[in-house]
């Protein structure tokens, strides 16, 4: 296995406009590209726009949810791959043949799509039903997974996609800046943002604190830690509907070290080579190698009712 080099990106994207989406992806993907980088990945539902889809109808979100892979967008996302020679990863609303709608994330490559993964664990719109299987796939001899926004926040995930193989986890999201019952957090005041050039202490302020950063390196780096992965996080920058996202797209090694991190207010990316040494140097890989599953299986695995409250969605 070789060193393989992935960019995270991150972008405001504009909510439902697909053509719009998809240029700024083409942009991002073809500067990434001209620097080498092998693989590039784009936060949740990138190509649609994510949080307006709260106030939208069945009809509406079927309106712009696309079958995987035939769908108009998801073919325009090859034709980008091919055309750079890139990897591309990138979300969207999936809708089946029978129209049930999934929050869906996509790897495409210049011979077509290469993997789907459904949201373990939707609650933007009561229509979207949750996926009901983790991913695994392969990009240059590195085996891969994906896991969408929440699903990252159940541990459990993220060592399920570790112990089914894979190495580098893509890490979509939508998240922070939103209101919680943890200690400050918030939306933050959009107003910030549009005055974002002549006050950018004020913004940065509020992004870095607990409302956004502060709260995520909580908890993100430890996934990589304690599973001996690479995690890349993808995060849209500015604002999404009626709500502002503060970026921090990042790339984390298996000790828990923030390799690239988005630090700019504009559409944007990172890039690190990401080497194998590291996975088997890691802690991690030894605390997988002694764990004792005899002691805590049917805890694990006992059955429960399954909630998940999100506070922001009846605000």
């Amino acid at each position: 296995m070789q060193p393989i080099k992935v960019s995270t990106a991150q972008f405001e994207n504009k909510s439902g406009d697909k053509g719009y989406n998809l240029s700024v992806i083409e942009k991002l993907a073809a500067q990434a590209a001209a620097e080498g980088s092998q693989v590039i990945a784009f936060h949740e539902c990138s190509i649609t726009g994510y949080t307006f889809a709260r106030k939208l109808s069945r009809e509406e979100l079927l309106a712009i949810s696309e079958p995987i892979p035939d769908g108009e967008s998801i073919q325009r996302l090859i034709a980008i791959s091919r055309k750079y020679d890139i990897v591309i990863l990138a979300g969207l609303f999936e809708k089946d043949e029978a129209d049930q709608i999934f929050k869906a994330y996509v790897c495409v490559g210049k011979d077509g799509l290469i993997a789907k993964y459904r949201k373990l664990h939707p609650f933007i719109n009561p229509n979207i039903l949750p996926g009901n299987a983790y991913c695994l796939f392969e990009l240059f001899g590195w085996k891969c997974g994906i896991l969408i926004c929440y699903d990252n926040n159940i541990i459990e995930n993220v060592r399920a996609t570790k112990l089914l193989g894979a190495d580098i986890i893509f890490m979509p999201h939508v998240t922070m800046c939103t209101p919680s019952s943890r200690p400050g957090a918030g939306f933050v005041d959009p107003k910030l943002w549009e005055n974002r050039d002549q006050d950018p202490t004020s913004l940065r302020l509020e992004f870095d604190g607990m409302k956004g950063r502060d709260w995520l390196i909580k908890w993100l780096p430890a996934r990589a830690y304690d599973n001996a992965i690479y995690a890349i996080f993808s995060n849209p920058i500015g604002m999404d509907d009626d709500q502002l996202k503060n970026g921090c797209s990042m790339i984390i090694d298996p000790f828990g070290d923030i390799l690239a991190e988005c630090r700019s207010f504009d559409d944007s990316f990172v890039t690190s080579t990401l080497y194998p040494s590291k996975l088997a140097d890691a802690g991690g890989s030894r605390y997988i190698k002694a764990r004792r599953p005899d002691l805590y299986k049917d805890i694990i695995g006992e059955p429960h009712q399954s909630e998940q409250k999100v506070a922001w969605l009846k605000g």
